[in-house]
């Protein structure tokens, strides 16, 4: 029987309690060494060499012992990494996905020990994809809870911090005027409505010694910066939307209005409505199988109704014979939540799932019943759907959808794109 060389690697976010002689670095690599003991039938050895990293955090790969441990694999010594739990390898989805595949190529296992993950197996491969995949996802949502509470502020107009707009200093938290450099915001905004040239003004500015924030020139671009900021008359702009801020205003409103009206006459745009949709949920993602290119989303204006369709981009670029050209928007993105809902809703996933979290099969199949996606924000689903699929295209007869998770197979679905609204 040939030997299964097994290499036990072990992390911990911090140095807190290294120090004790049987720490968390400890108690990892036993639980491990004993599970490899218990394969010693199937020729698993333990390889001596200690792969720790205490005080690493697990949300990137920088991390001396990790990186000993894949030149180590990468040469051909190791067969088996086993792991405490899969997050001791990787927080990340996307650097666990690069791992896995440099695993993969050097031929080395992957084994989780408290959740019996064993990448030997199709069905392990496919329960860890999904786990790392609905792990990345809750991060993210809480990082979108994080971010709703940012826009909740900015709608009442306070600062949330950032860089501090030229012209205001931070006292308490809070904008406050900032005289000297207001001086030189007033000016700018006066010398625009004299001679309507941010490039001169640049000139004048850089010929006078005056520096913008950071100690940068204060070039053209700057220039137009300041006379587009809303904080500069005392507003807020956030997600396209102006609200009152909370700050004192540098200029006055009426030169607000006039240096706009100004700076829309000297540089007209046309109503283009071609522009990408905010929350374009599968931006990226889908293509077109007759032309082998992406389509992209656009949103299109008729009888003062917006309507958004992903196009076929080699067909926007030149006219061609594509019998594709464009698909609803709603309609497909709505096909692909369906399959989603689906595929984690099917019977060999809530069981997986169910032996790994401890949680009834029956508890597991309600949460991700229609109030789970029914409460997902837009942002949230098109999250999900970036973290899921991987490629979705668009043929003539039907629609197929690749998954990121490896052994889901892909999914071909019927769809008929009408013309007509």
């Amino acid at each position: 029987m040939n030997q299964v060389r097994c290499a036990i690697y072990c992390r911990k976010s911090v140095e807190k309690g290294l120090e004790m002689e049987f720490n968390t670095l400890d108690a990892q690599r036993e639980a491990a060494e004993a599970y490899i003991e218990s394969q010693k039938a199937n020729g698993w050895v333990c390889l001596p060499e200690h792969y720790d990293d205490g005080g690493f955090s697990g949300g990137n790969l920088n991390r001396p012992a990790l990186q000993k441990l894949l030149a180590d694999c990468e040469a051909g010594k190791i067969d088996v990494i086993v792991v405490y739990k899969i997050d001791r390898l990787s927080c990340s989805l996307c650097d666990f996905a690069d791992l896995s595949r440099s695993f993969e190529k050097w031929n080395v296992a992957f084994v989780s020990v408290t959740q019996e993950i064993n990448t030997h197996t199709s069905a392990g491969r496919m329960m860890l994809n999904i786990l790392m995949t609905f792990a990345q996802f809750e991060r993210e949502m809480i990082s979108s809870r994080i971010k709703d509470k940012m826009s909740a502020t900015r709608k009442k107009g306070k600062w949330v911090g950032g860089q501090i707009p030229f012209g205001y200093k931070v006292e308490n938290k809070k904008l406050v005027i900032d005289p000297e450099k207001a001086e030189i915001v007033r000016r700018i905004f006066r010398r625009y409505l004299e001679i309507q040239s941010p490039m001169s003004i640049s000139r004048e500015l850089r010929e006078d010694g005056i520096i913008g924030s950071g100690g940068g020139p204060m070039d053209k671009e700057y220039v137009l910066r300041i006379l587009n900021n809303y904080t500069y008359v005392g507003k807020v702009l956030y997600d396209g939307e102006v609200y009152d801020g909370e700050h004192e205003g540098i200029i006055d409103e009426e030169t607000w209005d006039t240096v706009h009206r100004f700076l829309q006459e000297n540089n007209p745009r046309p109503d283009r409505l071609l522009d990408q949709p905010s929350e374009a949920a599968l931006a990226g993602l889908i293509r077109c199988g007759h032309c082998h290119g992406a389509m992209v989303p656009i949103r299109v204006k008729r009888h003062d109704r917006l309507y958004h369709y992903y196009r076929c981009l080699r067909n926007m670029k030149a006219s061609t014979d594509c019998p594709i050209k464009s698909v609803r928007a709603n309609e497909i993105e709505d096909i692909v939540i369906e399959h989603m809902k689906s595929m984690v809703q099917a019977p060999e996933v809530i069981f997986g799932i169910s032996k790994l979290t401890g949680l009834t099969s029956r508890d597991i199949f309600s949460a991700f019943k229609e109030r789970f996606w029914l409460e997902l924000t837009p942002i949230e689903k098109q999250r999900l759907m970036q973290l899921l699929v991987e490629r979705i295209t668009i043929n003539e007869d039907g629609v197929e959808i690749e998954y990121r998770t490896n052994d889901i197979p892909s999914v071909k679905e019927a769809y008929s794109e009408e013309e007509s609204d």
